[in-house]
This record gives C-alpha cells, structure tokens and sequence, in this order.
C-alpha cells in the first residue's frame, strides 16, 4: 500500500512524513479494507490568527478497488488534525466493513463489490438508456494558472466518475462514506441522475432530473440549477 504526502500551499516536514508512515499502519488498514491501493494524505495551513485552533487541517483520501474514503480534520498543529482524521477514516472503513459481511449472507453485492464482478459499467443517458459518452473537442485557452473553455466559464476544478446504479438507501450509505454533505448517482428504481443531501439536523433530501419534462421546464421558466437548502 503506497503513502503519498503532500502539502498544500506549505511544507511537510520529513519528520512529519514519517510520522505518518508509522501511525497509519498499512496491517491495520489492509484488515479493514483488504482491497486499499494507496492513501494521499494532504496537509493545508490557515494562517489567520483567528483560528489558531484550526490552523492545520489533514485530508486522508483512501483509495480501493471499492468507493473512495476520505475523511479530514483540523486542529492547533499537524499532528493532532492527523488523529482525528485517522479516527474518523478508522470509523468509516468499520462501518463499511460491517455492512460488507452482514449483507453478503443475504446474497446481496455491496458497492465496494460491484466494480469486481460488473467491470467498465456503463453510463446512462437521460432517458434512461445505455449509451456511450461522446464528448466534442472545445478550445482550451490558458489564462495565467487557469484553463477557459470555449468562452468560459472558467473551470476550476472537474472530476468524472463511473458509477452503477444504486438505490437511496445506498446512496446515503456512500455520502457517509466519504463525509460529503450531498452525493451524486444514478437512481436504480427511476434511472434519473439525482443528488442526496444533508439537510438541517439529520435530515435528508433528494434531487432528481427529469429531462422528459427539460422543454416544459424552459417554457414555464423553472430550472434544475436551484440551491441543495430548504
């Protein structure tokens, strides 16, 4: 299992690297999840005085064969965000672990299982159907550290993912995984692209997109763009 550290605008001392090294214990990982590739463990550094208690913020981002963990911290220094952030990776590998076995007697896959036994899954369009993404070459302009598309908007940052359908239920179970406060997937009942998300307390919410009813929508004025609150 790899280890990279890296820093984000600051420096990771050595003595910090191989702190890391030893604390995450690749045997007491592997146990949990024996599927892991590599960790990435990112180091940030809030330099406003105001939050000298939050200054160093640890990123731990686990990558498997299954979905991506990841889970952060932040406290007075680097080593201390590190051990919460072990924590709370520790508990969420646990709590896939313990859902992996307990649904395996039923004869059900979990998500961290599909990617072995269904490979190169295939992506859904709006309808619902199989289909195979074709994207146009657009022209990239460079400005300064910062790419523009076409005429912009300027993208900052972008991620594709594959992904299978799922059901709700699932769908949470993943957002907790990865400590998000929403979580993007494909509805296996409904076939629609839809977003779950955190509401206030610890209730939930859920988006679908319709694109059925996309030119009735332009019409009457409303759109999918609205805020994930409420």
């Amino acid at each position: 299992m790899d280890i990279v550290v890296k820093g984000r605008k600051t420096e990771v001392p050595e003595r910090f690297r191989k702190h890391v090294a030893e604390k995450l214990n690749p045997e007491r990982i592997q146990k949990l999840d024996a599927k892991v590739i590599s960790l990435d463990v990112e180091v940030s550094k809030e330099h406003n005085p105001r939050q000298a208690d939050r200054s160093d913020r640890v990123e731990i981002t686990l990558h498997s064969r299954g979905p991506v963990i990841r889970a952060e911290a932040a406290a007075a220094d680097a080593y201390a965000a590190l051990d919460l952030a072990q924590d709370k990776l520790e508990a969420r590998l646990r709590k896939q672990h313990d859902k992996r076995y307990t649904r395996r007697g039923n004869g059900r896959l979990s998500a961290a299982e599909v990617a072995d036994v269904v490979p190169g899954v295939a992506q859904l369009n709006g309808n619902g159907q199989f289909t195979e993404e074709q994207v146009d070459a657009i022209p990239t302009t460079r400005i300064g550290s910062l790419e523009v598309q076409g005429e912009g908007p300027l993208i900052v940052r972008e991620k594709t993912h594959s992904a299978a359908p799922m059901s709700l239920d699932q769908a949470l179970y993943e957002m907790e995984l990865v400590g998000h406060d929403f979580y993007l997937f494909v509805d296996s009942d409904t076939k629609m692209p839809s977003v779950v998300y955190r509401r206030h307390g610890y209730d939930y919410g859920v988006i679908h997109l319709n694109s059925d009813q996309a030119s009735t929508s332009a019409e009457s004025g409303a759109g999918a763009g609205g805020a994930l609150g409420g």
